[in-house]
């Protein structure tokens, strides 16, 4: 009798633990189910901001004006130095010639270039600083009208959130709406272009 009692106990523990295993089993499922229950799903896209600003027209006219201001910037650098430059030639050569019948003629042409060169730094630092404001004005002209497009765009779609793809390390290639959002923003501002 003993024989049997001990198997018996054996069979009996593997079953309490065979029941116990199942109601953590099906504990855990239920856990599983109800925390994706209570976890909503992200619906999210990505954009890829050096895109829109290589193919959108707005961004290629900003960075046509951008390089004309720099060339018109450089430009007037180059004239206020080839200018400054040549009159401390004329200077010099004055200078070794004797051409100056006094200190004070030497002089008076010293206060000039230094005036002169006082000058072309007032101008030129005023120049960089009304091409650095319109640059910064387009630059935010531009996220405006990306960004008042893209709340536009997803009015229709929907999406719990669009990002930028610099803003992850890895996206899946089928979230990218760049080109959707490219064409949407150039027939936008096509449309504006042919108002004008």
């Amino acid at each position: 009798m003993k024989k049997t009692a001990l198997p018996l106990a054996i069979f009996m523990s593997l079953a309490a633990a065979s029941c116990a295993n199942q109601n953590a089993d099906q504990a855990a499922t239920a856990a599983d189910s109800t925390a994706e229950a209570k976890a909503p799903s992200m619906n999210i896209r990505f954009i890829d901001a050096d895109s829109i600003t290589t193919h959108y027209n707005l961004a290629k006219d900003f960075k046509d004006i951008a390089i004309r201001a720099i060339s018109k910037l450089e430009n007037a650098q180059q004239n206020k130095g080839a200018e400054i430059q040549r009159f401390a030639a004329q200077i010099e050569q004055k200078y070794r010639s004797n051409g100056y019948l006094s200190q004070a003629s030497y002089e008076a042409d010293m206060n000039k270039l230094n005036k002169m060169q006082q000058d072309a730094q007032n101008y030129l630092a005023n120049l960089q600083n009304t091409t650095d404001q319109e640059m910064a004005e387009q630059r935010q002209q531009l996220n405006d009208s990306i960004e008042n497009y893209i709340k536009i765009y997803n009015a229709g779609k929907g999406y719990d959130a669009i990002l930028y793809r610099h803003s992850g390390v890895y996206f899946n290639p089928d979230l990218d709406i760049t080109n959707e959002i490219i064409e949407g923003l150039n027939a936008r501002y096509n449309k504006v272009e042919k108002a004008n």
